[in-house]
């Protein structure tokens, strides 16, 4: 599940703007298409520009987005009609057409978001590396280890794996877990996602099998080391201290 922006000056929700959108799990929020706004913009996984009513305008955003500085992928979105102007030097990474369906619309996200990864990651050698408590998961070599000793883990384990430590101490429904594991189009039940819970807690061993919880009636969480928790806690009150000084 992604953090998107919406950029529109449409007076309507994100599910009228891109319909598609109230069909995926991914929080959305949404500011005027303005560049004003970029300057207290939250943090996003990726922008989505409307270009529906306004093709000119949101071309001169999507030039603005990419003078900030930011390497967030931007999507246009626009008509049947405009699809046939749009330009590659308008700065946007891909464009939508606002009638496209939750699955395309998924891809193409996805898609975006996995090139921006894969070109900090080109940048950064340990970028791929996820490290939480003593489980460190390679998302290069799809490798998994914890306490320095290696998990004989399935593709679908470690997707599992890799998710949960790479969001620490948030709770994920089953549901959640179904669609950004095994996917948008996966038809199976959630029971699935116990099953392979079960599983990967039996591979993590006795000793480590609570690093994943359970939240009852809820879902599932990776649980962050009580010595890491201890770590960020005192970072925090490092960091408060400093700023009392100033």
């Amino acid at each position: 599940m992604s953090t998107l922006l919406l950029l529109t000056s449409a007076l309507q929700p994100s599910a009228e703007v891109l319909p598609g959108l109230s069909l995926l799990g991914h929080t959305v929020k949404i500011l005027p298409a303005e560049g004003s706004a970029l300057l207290e913009a939250p943090e996003a996984d990726l922008l989505l520009v409307d270009g529906r009513q306004d093709l000119a305008g949101a071309r001169d955003l999507s030039r603005l987005i990419r003078t900030t500085g930011t390497d967030v992928p931007v999507l246009l979105i626009v008509t049947e009609g405009g699809l046939s102007v749009v330009s590659h030097d308008w700065g946007m990474d891909d464009v939508v057409l606002h009638t496209c369906g939750p699955a395309e619309l998924e891809a193409r996200i996805k898609l975006a978001i996995g090139r921006l990864n894969a070109r900090r990651e080109a940048a950064d050698p340990e970028a791929h590396v996820i490290r939480s408590g003593e489980v460190v998961v390679d998302d290069a070599t799809y490798t998994a280890k914890v306490g320095g000793r290696s998990l004989d883990l399935t593709f679908k384990e470690f997707e599992l794996l890799k998710f949960l430590a790479q969001h620490p101490g948030r709770v994920f429904s089953r549901q959640q877990l179904l669609q950004e594991v095994w996917g948008y189009d996966y038809f199976g039940g959630t029971r699935t996602v116990d099953v392979h819970v079960r599983r990967l807690r039996a591979k993590l061993g006795v000793e480590n099998e609570t690093l994943i919880g359970t939240v009852r009636n809820v879902g599932y969480r990776f649980v962050l080391p009580a010595k890491e928790k201890e770590g960020a806690a005192d970072a925090a009150t490092l960091s408060a201290r400093e700023n009392a000084d100033v």
